[in-house]
């Protein structure tokens, strides 16, 4: 029966995986169209002429309309693959996490950008411009893959997590906190000092916080 039950979990997260990385080439190849667009002679920080309103209304609406489909699909995704609502929350988890990761594999391999990890980037526009280096969404994404792939082994055998209301509370608190350092890092983007914005110890509190509340859950013991 586990030996069964792993090759479904394996099987399940092997499409998952595949789906999620199909979906990150689509992300990327609407960046490279607009980089081609809006940045000819290159996208690098400080970014020249950003602002979201330059892009005119319907275009500005046109891309947080996507950003917000992007999640729908993510959630979407990650429902069909699930068979309750931990293992659809892993899901989400996991096909994001991917997702994040290839994006940036997908630009490397287009664009041959990021030229390091530390090269800045615009990660997001809703509820405002979320900025910072490369390897801040990419830390958060692995800690996202690795929590969910440890739910989803669990619930495999039977094991699924004992959330509290503590863990939530945690992982609430440390999103925020790293939606206010990537927020922080949005407001300079057009200086010279845009990495001065951007709040590394917030940054490493959220992250702590949130992997502490998840080693939290896997360790407690199941009622």
């Amino acid at each position: 029966m586990t030996r069964d039950t792993d090759s479904s979990l394996l099987n399940s997260l092997a499409i998952a995986i595949v789906f999620s990385v199909a979906f990150a080439y689509i992300e990327s190849a609407v960046v490279v169209y607009l980089r081609a667009i809006f940045y000819p002679d290159g996208f690098t920080f400080p970014l020249q002429m950003f602002d979201v309103t330059a892009l005119g209304k319907r275009l500005t609406v046109t891309e947080i309309g996507r950003e917000a489909a992007t999640l729908v699909l993510i959630v979407t995704a990650a429902w069909l693959f699930g068979r309750n609502r931990q293992q659809r929350s892993a899901y989400v988890l996991v096909i994001f996490a991917v997702w994040d990761i290839f994006y940036y594999v997908w630009l490397k391999v287009l664009l041959d950008w990021p030229a390091s990890i530390m090269d800045w980037d615009v990660l997001f526009l809703i509820p405002y411009v979320w900025a910072s280096a490369v390897l801040c969404p990419v830390l958060v994404a692995m800690a996202m893959f690795a929590f969910g792939v440890a739910i989803l082994w669990r619930s495999a055998r039977g094991k699924p997590l004992s959330i509290e209301w503590s863990d939530w509370l945690g992982w609430m608190i440390a999103g925020v906190v790293l939606v206010v350092a990537f927020c922080l890092g949005g407001r300079r983007i057009t200086e010279d000092n845009y990495r001065a914005a951007f709040s590394w110890l917030l940054f490493v509190i959220g992250l702590g916080i949130g992997l502490a509340a998840c080693i939290r859950a896997l360790a407690r013991k199941q009622r």
